[in-house]
């Protein structure tokens, strides 16, 4: 049965501590209303693309003001980290929640940050690599450079709690090789071949890969990004959709920047948005087949970006009026 789960960009507007604190509010009402995970994204530098360079001290955080929710990183960009610091930090956070954490990784896609850790975008999935292979032998228990340098504590099953995250059908299969969840993001870039291609007809092709190479011991993790936004007032819902997908339009690098002045409905296709009513949501997310083959779903309100108090609702709405029509898991 498919697992629901929230996700945040912490984009809200306002100041670094009003965006923790709404991201805060927002996975305390999430496991509130039963959803089984909430995830939090890692952006470096860029207050307009995310205001959040560590989650795991976030999620720290959040973890001591939740009980039950899972509370995962969608995505550590492992290419710009010190492997054995992100080992221990998630060692650490997995013991003060209770065995909570689920660890997304990238090799990350804004090139300007690299500089300033000393690495380069061009050989980002090289180092991703490499960090990913010293992460794991410290979370197995491996010498780190010595019989003395074994981590504390101990990484217990974390390995088998780690996602990859790829707008690729090759990325599918590192991760299907590796037994690990995949992570299929809300914004798929277009080839410039097929400008118009939907959702699923660029996300099946990775689930495809992915479980093509799947060892037959492996137990598919499929997560499937998606934004909604949920209100009981359609227009209430369309006027915050065509302030947030604008904004969003003259600032994604993939996107024709004509789009910003498009007619709505263009809008919410080209940024595969689902918003509306409950009624109107349920439609359109029974469309997505790439969505009905996901093991879990996690749920995000951006790039619609409503105000706090409305989040809190629509997150109350999927809940109640969307979960039950699709027969998704939620949590007692």
């Amino acid at each position: 049965m498919t697992r629901v789960g929230f996700f945040t960009r912490l984009l809200e507007t306002g100041t670094a501590a009003d965006r923790y604190r709404f991201a805060t509010e927002q996975i305390q009402q999430a496991e509130r209303f039963g959803f089984t995970s909430a995830w939090v994204a890692q952006h470096h530098f860029h207050e307009a693309e995310g205001g959040l360079p560590s989650p795991l001290v976030l999620l720290a955080h959040v973890a001591a003001r939740t009980s039950r929710i899972r509370l995962g990183t969608g995505v550590i960009t492992l290419a710009m980290e010190e492997p054995v610091r992100v080992a221990e930090d998630a060692a650490v956070l997995d013991v003060l929640s209770g065995g909570r954490l689920e660890i997304g990784l990238g090799s990350g896609g804004t090139p300007s940050s690299f500089t300033a850790f000393g690495e380069t975008f061009d050989a980002r999935y090289k180092t991703f690599e490499g960090h990913l292979a010293t992460l794991l032998d410290a979370w197995r228990g491996k010498d780190l450079g010595g019989p003395e340098n074994r981590l504390y504590p101990a990484g217990g099953t974390l390995p088998e709690r780690l996602w990859q995250a790829t707008f690729s059908a090759a990325g599918g299969e590192r991760a299907g090789r590796r037994g690990d969840g995949l992570m299929l993001s809300r914004t798929q870039p277009r080839d410039q071949s097929a400008p118009a291609a939907t959702l699923p007809e660029l996300q099946n092709p990775i689930i495809d890969a992915y479980l093509g190479v799947l060892p037959e011991t492996g137990r598919p993790r499929i997560l499937a990004s998606r934004t909604l936004f949920v209100s009981e007032d359609r227009e209430e819902a369309l006027h915050h959709a065509d302030l947030g997908l604008r904004r969003a339009a003259a600032v994604m690098k993939y996107l024709d920047p004509r789009l910003k002045d498009a007619p709505l409905a263009d809008l919410i296709q080209a940024l595969d948005t689902h918003v509306g009513t409950p009624e109107d949501v349920i439609r359109s997310l029974a469309e997505d087949s790439a969505l009905a083959r996901a093991t879990d779903v996690a749920f995000q309100v951006h790039s619609v970006d409503p105000p706090h108090r409305l989040t809190l609702r629509s997150i109350e709405l999927i809940a109640t009026r969307v979960v039950p029509h699709f027969g998704w898991q939620l949590t007692p």
